[in-house]
């Protein structure tokens, strides 16, 4: 199910339970991404963190398990 199918459903579904429409989907997009830029220049990444590697919470490597 895509963005507009599921945006679809949860508009009848707000209908039939007399709630508000939700946002259409994208709607913030645009907004988002400028808060992301203005976090991203006002708070830019430092080179002296350590990189953790990412793992599991079962503790194996991978998703096969090995």
């Amino acid at each position: 199910m895509d963005a507009i199918q599921q945006h679809m459903l949860d508009t009848c579904r707000a209908a039939r339970l007399g709630e508000p429409a939700p946002p259409p989907p994208g709607r913030h997009d645009r907004k988002t991404l400028r808060d992301l830029y203005h976090h991203w220049l006002t708070h830019p990444p430092t080179r002296h963190q350590p990189v953790r590697p990412h793992s599991s919470p079962s503790g194996h490597s991978g998703p096969s398990g090995a």
